[in-house]
């Protein structure tokens, strides 16, 4: 019986195909060069950030996210996102602001958040805890909603009784020839006791286009948008034939602008008075800066829907870390709570001329509109108009003409404000302060260059893991993380070629043909030499 042939791996056979030219045989490293070149260090991979500081927060929420931060040993930052969010959920477009003295230009207080960080830093736990408040008055609205629908069959089963009777009498009175007191009896069963109660909608999770577009015409003055890994809906978004959802979510984030559904299976003239969605989620970082950097270089994704996220967070994790093991601070949390039930509790005004449910229209006083104006005057609008930023980052920074107005008016509603105080639009600019800074880390991130492989790659060659002349084939060969891939290692080597680390040494072939080999030498001042 023949044996089949056993194929043998060669390295030199994966160089040829991701486009390297191997020897035909090996080759001694390539003599040292005369002089080398001084190294310089690998540019820092994150920009700094501000760390978070519990001032930012209204004060009825800030014993009960101080307490979870601690008791989690998570950055405050994610819970405090979370916090702020959901608040702004529960409001949605029931107030507005209008952020200029005469103009009609309003801003809906809908938030978009975003928390970033590797596995295991407690995104989901921190962000649970600030939703808390949201599934308690999820539990609360079933249970009266479960009351308003038996209410309702109750209603409905009379109505249905009084109708056969009133037909019964009309019928007598036709065979008397008593007409006029049949279209009387008639007329006495009453009008439809309406539409079946609606379920009063906080928070959504994993939901479609089509599904949260029916819940919002349940829901017209707002809803959460929740995804525990954002990447996964932004990269839905971005497939072909997702136009449409895409543009739900743009328009859901003004808070204002109607919708109307064409669906054959679910109808038509599927009618949504205004589109009010506030979004939260978390992402790890390497999944963001792929998003970014294929957003701005394919050209894919530069409509500001990531921009939209004015709260996205990417916060430093503490080294420190201790055992924290204690209750709750529940009368913070009650705080807390109260101050959701109370926004929760808002009417919408009426409009005096239709009678029909409109949001409530704040404004800034006095105070407030000159710290707005000056802030606008002569920091937003003169940096978003001398060019100087990626155009990414001016982009996420111009949606803080919204931002600051937005958590200017949360923080009223808070604190029980008439009109936005100076206290408030303080507390707002020193978010877009804060915020600002991990913009630029986040987008620094992912329009920067990727240097992260080079750290990893340069470690390596510190711990002597390669030696002196190796080929590219030994870095990705082995797999190393942050070098795992023939692109990752060419990115990584020219680098460290790029700043002094290492010398790409091309040798020609020899007398008796082949290909040329190439080789990275090191430089001896990696390990401290000349």
């Amino acid at each position: 019986m023949s044996t089949a042939p056993v194929y043998k791996f060669d390295p030199d056979e994966l160089e040829r195909l991701a486009g390297v030219e191997p020897a035909n045989e090996p080759v001694a490293p390539p003599a040292e060069p005369e002089e080398w070149p001084k190294i310089q260090p690998i540019p820092a991979t994150l920009y700094p950030v501000d760390p978070f500081d519990m001032a930012l927060l209204p004060e009825s929420l800030r014993g009960w996210i101080a307490d979870a931060a601690e008791r989690m040993q998570c950055p405050p930052d994610f819970p405090a996102v979370g916090a702020m969010v959901a608040l702004s959920s529960v409001v949605g477009r029931k107030c507005v602001v209008r952020p200029k003295r005469f103009d009609d230009w309003e801003v809906v207080p809908n938030l978009w958040g975003a928390v970033v960080g590797r596995p295991g830093i407690m995104k989901s736990p921190a962000l649970s805890v600030a939703l808390n408040p949201l599934d308690r008055l999820q539990t609360a609205a079933r249970d009266a909603f479960k009351d308003q629908v038996s209410q309702h069959e109750g209603a409905e089963i009379i109505r249905e009784m009084q109708a056969k009777a009133a037909k019964d009498q009309a019928q007598k009175l036709v065979k008397g020839g008593k007409i006029l007191e049949a279209e009387a009896a008639l007329r006495s069963m009453g009008g439809d006791e309406g539409d079946p109660p609606a379920l009063r909608r906080y928070k959504v999770t994993d939901t479609t286009v089509e599904a949260l577009g029916e819940i919002l015409i349940d829901n017209p003055w707002g809803v959460l948008a929740y995804r525990d890994e954002l990447y996964g809906l932004l990269r839905g978004l971005d497939k072909e034939g997702q136009e449409g959802s895409r543009a739900f979510y743009l328009q859901g984030y003004d808070g204002n602008q109607g919708y109307t559904f064409d669906r054959i299976m679910r109808g038509k003239n599927l009618h949504i008075e205004a589109v009010c969605v506030s979004m939260l989620g978390g992402i790890q970082p390497g999944k963001l800066k792929s998003f970014i950097r294929e957003a701005v270089t394919e050209g894919a994704g530069d409509d500001g829907l990531l921009q939209r996220f004015s709260l996205m967070v990417w916060p430093d994790p503490s080294r420190d870390w201790k055992n924290v093991d204690r209750w709750p601070n529940t009368d913070a949390k009650a705080s807390a709570f109260k101050v959701f039930e109370k926004l929760d509790g808002i009417k919408p005004d009426t409009d005096p001329d239709t009678g029909r449910d409109v949001p409530w229209v704040y404004r800034l006083s006095e105070a407030a509109q000159e710290l707005f104006d000056h802030w606008r005057a002569t920091s937003l609008e003169p940096r978003l108009r001398d060019g100087s930023m990626h155009p990414a980052l001016e982009s996420h920074l111009a949606k803080y003409r919204k931002l600051v107005p937005a958590v200017a008016l949360v923080c009223a509603l808070a604190d029980d404000e008439e009109a936005v105080s100076e206290a408030s639009m303080l507390r707002a600019l020193a978010w877009a302060g804060y915020l600002e800074s991990h913009a630029r880390r986040i987008y620094g991130a992912g329009t920067g260059a990727d240097v992260d492989g080079a750290i990893a790659l340069l470690a390596k060659i510190k711990a002597r893991a390669v030696s002196d002349g190796f080929k590219a084939s030994d870095i990705y060969l082995k797999g190393w993380a942050g070098v795992a891939g023939v692109q990752a290692t060419r990115d990584a080597l020219r680098i460290l070629c790029d700043l002094g680390y290492l010398l790409h040494v091309s040798t020609k072939p020899g007398p008796a043909g082949g290909r040329p080999s190439e080789a990275y030498r090191i430089n001896p001042a990696v390990f401290g030499g000349r």
